[in-house]
């Protein structure tokens, strides 16, 4: 029987662990939120419980076994190795670790082998990645892939609770003839801010020198970590445009891909990724069957649909990708890593 600690318990990402906690197969004797001084206090659900949200101190780890955290990199920092000398395995939903070559950084469904390899921390993808890589992962074994062109249509609640409520806040001010003033899209600690209403931003995160954003930095990396096992590996080429939208919780992902093998066909693709773990295709264009944000809202799979054969390149395919960004992306995924390492003996 394990006690598991969720650090950030009160956050969109925080309740939803604790939601999926309630659903997971591990034998769970106790469950902790933590959370900053602020929330003490505060009760967050648990099953039919209610739960208690603690203040997070470097004491907080003793007696834990699983420590899941998702309150911020600064946190993670912080306190993860604390958790891990107090006897815990950290599972980081944040971007702290994931690009430490020593930590692994896990989607169960693509390298589930990488958790033999950790020192007390393992590593949660960002979001986008999680998805596409699902995707994707049953074509790389069976048919190669050598190239990957994304552009996403991420989800307000990507940036957190407030960038949600600043959505809704802003969408009944327009219906309204109103005005509102942004305050968190793109990025909160940027010097502009755009309204998200009615309005696609294509700016998640902060850029890089080379024009990228940091978002769209971190899907080309870690897919090569996730994939190839080396953040930089050249045997795959990886792209993103990132582009936040007007949409509560899922994101969506119009994925163009090579693969190695040039005589592979759109039907033997959704061959592989029919019954793959994790997926679920949604493929039928005559009755106009295709994935949709609104339906994946609440699901732990990953959506794929409207796969295609590119018209001008042999080899290259087209595909619609969507899965909650709150589940899969970040809450599920966590949750199910830790399910996977006891199922390995790991835990």
């Amino acid at each position: 029987m394990y006690r598991i600690a969720v650090v950030g318990a009160t956050g969109a990402v925080g309740t939803r662990m604790l939601a999926m906690l309630v659903e997971s197969t591990l034998p769970i004797e106790e469950v902790v939120a933590l959370a900053s001084s602020r929330s003490a206090g505060k009760q967050v659900r648990y099953g039919d419980q209610l739960l208690t949200v603690q203040t997070l101190t470097a004491d907080s780890f003793a007696g834990i076994d699983i420590a899941l955290f998702s309150a911020g990199g600064a946190v993670s920092k912080r306190f993860a190795p604390i958790a891990v000398e107090a006897g815990a395995i950290v599972i980081d939903n944040t971007s702290a670790f994931r690009m430490d070559p020593n930590v692994p950084l896990v989607v169960p469904e693509v390298n589930a082998q990488a958790l033999t390899t950790h020192h007390g921390i393992i590593a949660n993808p960002n979001c986008s990645t999680i998805q596409m890589v699902v995707g994707l992962e049953p074509i790389r074994q069976r048919f190669g892939l050598e190239r990957i062109i994304v552009s996403t249509y991420q989800a307000a609640s990507g940036a957190g609770q407030q960038a949600l409520n600043e959505l809704m806040r802003e969408t009944q001010a327009v219906l309204d003839n109103k005005d509102s003033e942004p305050a968190i899209l793109p990025v909160a600690g940027e010097a502009h801010h755009y309204p998200i209403a009615f309005n696609p931003i294509p700016q998640i995160d902060v850029f890089e020198a080379d024009g990228y954003t940091h978002e769209e930095w971190k899907m080309i990396h870690e897919t090569k970590k996730i994939m190839l096992g080396d953040m930089d590996a050249a045997a795959l080429k990886v792209t993103a445009t990132c582009v936040r939208v007007p949409v509560p919780i899922a994101h969506s992902e119009a994925v163009y891909f090579e693969v190695s093998d040039k005589n592979a066909t759109a039907d033997q693709l959704r061959d592989a990724l029919t019954g793959a773990h994790g997926v679920v295709v949604q493929d039928d264009p005559a009755q106009q069957l295709y994935p949709q944000a609104r339906n994946a809202v609440g699901s732990k799979a990953t959506y794929v649909g409207r796969i295609r054969p590119d018209q001008e390149v042999a080899g290259a395919f087209h595909m619609w990708n969507v899965s909650d960004n709150l589940l899969k992306g970040a809450a599920w995924n966590s949750v199910q890593i830790a399910e996977t390492m006891m199922d390995m003996n790991l835990l």
